[in-house]
């Protein structure tokens, strides 16, 4: 079984490596730049924090011990910074809990000694607590959170995110520039497949390379379209110079032949070249087709009304009077008339001799599926794929085949004109099952 590969337009794919591209980019800045402004940050901020304790150690160290009380007291009741006697009881919580406030402790151990301590709680009270002592005093400095810097990283992750959304946002707009010009690229082909052969791109673009490949595609539509009017004028010359001689040789049959069983003969003979050069119009027939919702019972009614001799097929059809499709009621009625008529000519039962056509229906999401079953041999398994083929007959139909062989090829361009498919498949107990597939109308 083939592994399923996930598809991805154009668009998407060019969004997702150009956002790929930025994010590295984007993430690889910010590493380096945090690694060049964390060592001078801690420092700095280590340098700050001690400066702070050595002038407040300086200060007490020229009191005496009445007046050092009187100031300790005064500065333990400042906002900004305090400074408090350290008892053996202080529940601490120690600051070092990321790189930074890491590196913080080191750089003010290194400056005010090993056995300095840092605290980022004491008793409770959040800062940035350091530890001093006075000969024998021991004392703690708080300063408040706002003096200590950004220790979370908040900030780092605000100017990732806002950096993130830029270069989602700059991938989008990148990637809609790169790929409008194949957008319309894709557009104009569509048009041109749905038979607007006047479609034209622009060939003044800026881009060399779309530049050259819109003039490519002008040209190519430019000889589509003359080749188009070659053929509608072809097409119409043989239908007038094969037929002017078939109604001539038909109104001398019926004149000149005294033989009733052999004027009937050149008749169908005359029928039978007039069909063929009708299936010859129809393949040839060009694409344009008007989807308009469809009531498929009445269509199928009114095809079936065609096929009277009771001895040669019979059609039963089971498809909801309401339901709807959308498709071109020209087309789709050439479509039934098709497959009915292959079912006359190859689907008759072996011990009847009569083609039974049933017609059923089953609705899949926004699709409906219209199966035509016949009860005949069916098709080798093997030539299935190949009754699309233009002029390709099977082997049990070769014998006495009249038709041009084009009838399931009509079929199948004309699916294909409206947008939807034509699958084939033997029918589990015998016979060809046809499989339309169509869009439902609203």
């Amino acid at each position: 079984m083939a592994r399923k590969t996930i598809a991805l337009s154009l668009f998407w794919r060019t969004f997702c490596l150009l956002a790929i591209l930025l994010a590295g980019g984007v993430f690889a800045w910010v590493q380096t730049l945090r690694a060049l402004e964390f060592e001078p940050r801690a420092v700095q901020e280590a340098a700050q924090i001690a400066g702070l304790v050595n002038l407040t150690r300086g200060a007490l160290k020229q009191a005496d011990g009445i007046n050092r009380v009187a100031l300790v007291k005064g500065m333990g009741q400042q906002g900004s910074i305090r400074v408090t006697p350290r008892e053996p009881a202080d529940r601490i919580e120690p600051f070092e809990v990321d790189r930074f406030t890491r590196r913080v402790s080191r750089e003010l151990r290194a400056v005010m000694g090993p056995d300095t301590e840092v605290a980022r709680s004491v008793n409770g009270q959040g800062g940035l607590w350091v530890s001093f002592s006075i000969e024998r005093d021991q004392y703690w400095l708080q300063a408040e959170a706002a003096q200590s810097g950004p220790l979370t990283g908040y900030t780092w992750f605000a100017w990732i995110g806002i950096a993130l959304l830029a270069t989602l946002v700059g991938s989008v707009a990148i990637a809609r520039l790169i790929n409008r010009p194949l957008k319309q690229l894709s557009f104009a082909a569509s048009r041109i497949r749905e038979g607007d052969l006047d479609s034209r791109l622009d060939e003044n673009t800026l881009t060399s390379e779309i530049r050259e490949v819109n003039m490519g595609f002008n040209r190519m539509a430019r000889e589509l379209a003359r080749v188009e009017e070659d053929r509608a004028v072809m097409l119409a010359g043989i239908s007038h110079d094969l037929r002017t001689p078939l109604a001539r040789l038909r109104l001398e049959t019926e004149m000149s032949v005294s033989d009733e069983e052999a004027k009937r003969n050149m008749a169908m003979d005359i029928d039978q070249l007039d069909a063929i050069i009708d299936k010859f119009m129809d393949y040839a027939r060009p694409g344009e087709t008007q989807l308009r919702p469809v009531h498929v019972s009445q269509l199928i009614d009114r095809e079936a009304a065609g096929f009277r001799d009771p001895t040669q097929i019979k059609i039963t059809s089971r498809v909801a009077i309401d339901l709807k499709v959308l498709a071109d009621e020209v087309e789709l009625g050439r479509v039934f008339s098709n497959l009915f008529e292959n079912a006359r000519r190859y689907g008759r039962g072996t011990n009847t001799g009569v083609a039974e056509v049933s017609v059923s229906y089953v609705r899949t999401g926004p699709w409906v599926i219209v199966s035509v079953r016949d009860h005949g041999p069916g098709v080798p398994t093997e030539k299935l794929s190949q009754l699309t083929t233009p002029f390709f007959r099977g082997d049990a139909a070769r014998t006495a085949a009249t038709g041009a062989g084009l009838g399931l090829a009509i079929v199948d361009k004309a699916m294909q004109r409206m947008g939807g498919s034509l699958e084939l498949t033997n029918a589990p107990d015998g016979g060809l099952l046809a499989h339309i597939r169509l869009r439902r109308a609203p």
